[in-house]
């Protein structure tokens, strides 16, 4: 799957290479759904048709049973289930005894888009299953009784899961729970893009976390903040292809702000504030290897950057970065760091330095707080940063902007 990866965090409209294929598709038939009832509701959707675009007017529709989603489309006539234009239209249950939403529990379902609905209240918001080729955009998932948003029951390829909002979930109270542990199921060649996910706060809470094995996805321009576990969290790919994470802003984190095993390509990303580490990465389900974590902004009071088990592994890469700590390391290797290909970081704090030139320190961030308050990072006019490494350099940044100087960090001033 080819995506073309740098827009902007302020994108209105949504970046095309975010879409799913059949996008723009003109449906064949579009019917209006005007009975606020969630029976009605469950009815309407079970009739539908490859082609039908289902149009729902305002209300609350509360479901009070378990409700399995099984419309499918096909790539040349997808199914539609959409909000009415300027209408606030609500899914919910009573009670927590169920998911609000499944999708694909008792069979395959493709070919289908939800958008502009709230979902709340319930087990899980919205629980996706059998799924590929399944878009998630606009939608409005918050204060459920367990996991916002989950995909961990079953194989699924090809999910968009776009513009999202998602907060409040409770029990382990993921964001996004994306994969199975030790890979028993796995997301494959996936976008999540441009979502904005805040206050997972429960027994848990990884603001988005895509679970060992699952590969191809592209992790890119979300905005995730105030969590208890990492606001990104994200394992190995068993040996497929790398995930990609990009152009995130996340801050405020409980744990460390972004947690990555290997397999991975990791840019331009800005991250602010964790109790852990900015950036974090060791063996958990899975060896740390083949990882590049390259232009990233990571300003943090603890660890700027933690590498647990860089030492003598696969295909490490650490370039470009700023990595500045107020008060600990700015890299800190608990294991050694033998083979790691460390070259163009400006670092503020302790640790080691090779690869590195010695940042002036907080001040080249002034729009930066480390409560996480502030979160512009775009560096100080007098900030001397110009130390990346040519062989690493990106050709945007954060923004989407053109890279004309050799810059370290996310953003080109």
């Amino acid at each position: 799957m080819k995506f073309l990866l740098f827009f902007s965090l302020a994108s209105v409209a949504l970046a095309a290479s975010y879409e799913p294929t059949w996008a723009s598709i003109t449906p064949k038939r579009i019917i209006q759904h005007s009975n606020a009832n969630g029976a009605a509701l469950v009815k309407a959707v079970q009739a539908l048709k490859p082609g039908d675009k289902l149009e729902l007017a305002a209300g609350t529709y509360s479901v009070e049973r378990m409700w399995d989603l099984l419309a499918s489309g096909t790539a040349d006539a997808p199914i539609w289930i959409v909000a009415a234009k300027g209408a606030q239209v609500i899914i919910t249950r009573s009670d927590a005894e169920q998911n609000v939403i499944n999708i694909g529990q008792g069979g395959a379902v493709r070919h289908l888009c939800l958008q502009g609905i709230e979902i709340t209240g319930g087990s899980h918001g919205l629980r996706l299953g059998h799924c590929s080729d399944v878009w998630i955009d606009q939608c409005h998932i918050h204060h459920t009784n367990e996991v916002c948003l989950s995909a961990n029951s079953a194989d699924t390829q090809r999910l968009f899961l776009t513009r999202n909002h998602i907060h409040h979930g409770a029990g382990h109270a993921e964001g996004m729970y994306l994969g199975a542990n030790n890979g028993d199921h796995i997301m494959s060649e996936s976008v999540i893009a441009l979502n904005h996910i805040h206050d997972c706060r429960g027994d848990q809470g990884d603001g988005i976390e895509v679970k060992q094995g699952s590969w191809g996805n592209l992790i890119a321009e979300n905005h995730v903040h105030d969590t208890n576990y990492p606001c990104i969290t994200v394992y190995g790919t068993a040996g497929k292809p790398v995930n990609i994470i990009e152009r995130n802003l996340c801050y405020n984190s409980g744990d460390n702000v972004m947690q990555v095993q290997g397999e991975a390509i990791v840019r331009n990303n800005v991250l602010i504030n964790g109790a852990g580490a900015g950036f974090s990465s060791t063996d958990h389900q899975g060896k740390t290897l083949n990882l590049q974590v390259i232009h990233n902004t990571i300003l943090n009071s603890a660890h700027a950057f933690r590498g647990g088990s860089w030492n003598g592994r696969e295909g490490m890469v650490l370039a470009n970065n700023i990595l500045y700590s107020r008060d600990a390391n700015a890299l800190h290797y608990a294991n050694g760091n033998a083979g790691v290909s460390s070259s163009g970081n400006v670092v503020f704090g302790d640790g080691p330095k090779d690869g590195c030139v010695k940042g002036r320190g907080f001040e080249d961030f002034p729009n930066v707080s480390l409560d996480g308050s502030k979160h512009d990072a775009t560096p100080a006019a007098d900030a001397k940063l110009d130390h990346a490494d040519a062989q690493y350099l990106l050709p945007t940044d954060f923004y989407g902007k053109a890279r004309t100087t050799n810059v370290s960090g996310a953003i080109a001033p």
